[in-house]
């Protein structure tokens, strides 16, 4: 049980003038928020959830649209693929700088600000219909939307405690784990009746709403911050002048904690590898999907965008599901645990193993499905088989990352999720010569062996070797 499960977080020297530890007023005080009530925690977790939908769908609105952007700025194809992917690029870099932030400054600021960020980068766009601006749009809006994904799993590991990890991880994937799917669904229904650069324009009206619900209504989680205030009201001025002198050194050491995670820390490193091919591999299936519908089937493009709903299909089983299955499988292995021993994050890694056994499944059914042209319910059904093993393998590895690193989750969330978003930008841009040289059955098959090959060997290496390779690295980070 770490620091934050017991209720007592000490707050350093650069925090407190007071020599002796801040700490919780004893285990049930009520501005722990893992004490908070229900009433409160439910609906923060729905607020970010909700946010965290929008910025994810705005990844993928533009999917059914990208014909006509492509017409109307003389995009060639390589172009067209950039601008739709560099969105995702975005998001691999943001997270450096929002992660470890988010540990000096509390989340809330960050999150405010930084989807702020998004809905100005997202809504200039399309603004005078310039290829620059919206490549460069495209990319700073991703970096802003990441906060989304980097700070949800944090806040919400504030607020719940490790054995209700699942159930709280489901709540807050309800909404994002919607979004890749209802994205395209948007978009091709928007694209029928209104101009493209509404598509953008939609999406920051939304998230506007959202961030001023925010403001006003979500409270900050992260407990050294709360404690730090704590001690500013029990110390008063000196405190903030201490607190001021040690603030540069301290967001210096925070934002250079990432990179050291991802450099020395082989669990890392593993972890990262682990991701980006499964996300890089989900994000080329979701950028020809809707093609399979009009190559192989004669679907229109709003009939083709209909079929992303299998897509969210999968990942709302993959949340629920996969988040229930979770903490039944970590009460399991905890009774079975010797007397005296804690709980480790290797109690995650059942769940990682049965997503990644998924995702070829359905990659094979999905690819020979239409490469055959059976009904189209076929592909459908492989599409939510792969999305359900894609979703559950990731969440359990966020899992293991809340567990391993605790207050330091968020950054190092940011290094594992650097090398997934580069993959996510990267791949696509593959996925016309893929299925135009071997086909869809083929062409699938050989993304299904990739995520084999090099996926398998990590929920063995994890079970067996986790606590080793965790123990690797630590003193250098």
């Amino acid at each position: 049980m770490n620091s934050a499960e017991k209720g007592v977080l000490p707050i350093t020297r650069a925090q407190s003038s007071d020599p002796a530890e801040i700490t919780w007023d004893g285990p049930d005080d009520p501005e722990n928020p893992l004490n908070w009530p229900t009433s409160r925690k439910i609906p923060i977790t729905l607020l970010v959830s909700l946010a965290q939908l929008i910025c994810i769908s705005t990844a993928s609105v533009v999917a059914p649209a990208l014909p006509q952007i492509a017409s109307d700025l003389g995009l060639g194809e390589l172009e067209s693929q950039i601008s739709f992917s560099i969105f995702i690029l975005g998001q691999a870099f943001g997270p450096f700088v929002i992660g470890p932030l988010s540990e000096v400054f509390g989340r809330k600021p960050l999150w405010v600000g930084c989807t702020a960020f998004y809905i100005l980068w997202n809504s200039l766009c399309p603004v005078g219909k310039s290829k620059p601006i919206l490549i460069v749009g495209r990319l700073l809006s991703g970096a802003g939307a990441s906060c989304g994904v980097i700070l949800s799993g944090p806040i919400v590991a504030d607020m719940y405690h490790v054995k209700d990890r699942g159930k709280s991880l489901a709540l807050a994937g309800l909404f994002p784990y919607l979004g890749p799917a209802l994205g395209p669904i948007i978009g091709g229904l928007a694209s029928q009746h209104l101009s493209w650069p509404w598509l953008f324009w939609v999406m920051s009206i939304s998230a506007a709403v959202v961030v001023l619900a925010g403001v006003i209504y979500l409270r900050e989680t992260y407990a050294p911050m709360i404690l730090h205030k704590k001690a500013i009201r029990l110390h008063g001025k000196s405190t903030r002048s201490s607190a001021q002198d040690h603030l540069w050194p301290k967001i210096r050491v925070s934002l250079q904690r990432p990179l050291r995670l991802l450099i020395f820390r082989p669990v890392i490193q593993l972890l990262a590898l682990a991701l980006a091919v499964d996300f890089g591999i989900y994000i080329l299936v979701l950028s020809f999907f809707a093609r399979v519908f009009t190559d192989q089937y004669n679907q229109d493009t709003t009939a083709s965008s209909l079929h992303y709903i299998a897509i969210g299909l999968g990942t709302t089983i993959a949340a629920q599901a996969g988040g229930q299955a979770m903490d039944i499988l970590y009460g399991y292995l905890k009774r079975r645990q010797p007397e005296g021993h804690a709980p480790t994050p290797e109690f995650r890694v059942p769940l990682l193993l049965i997503g990644f056994l998924m995702g070829p499944i359905g990659l094979f059914w999905l690819g020979w499905s239409a490469q055959a042209r059976v009904a189209w319910i076929m592909v459908d059904i492989g599409a939510a088989i792969f999305t359900i093993g894609s979703f559950v393998g990731s969440q359990a590895i966020l899992a293991y990352l809340l567990d391993e690193f605790g207050g330091h989750a968020a950054s190092a969330s940011a290094a594992v999720r650097m090398l997934s978003n580069v993959f996510g930008f990267a791949f696509p841009l593959c996925a016309p010569q893929l299925f135009d040289g071997l086909g869809y059955g083929w062409g699938n098959s050989v993304l299904a062996f990739v995520w084999i090959g090099v996926l398998f060997p990590v929920p063995v290496l994890l079970w067996f070797g986790g606590a080793q390779i965790r123990a690797l690295g630590k003193r250098e980070s």
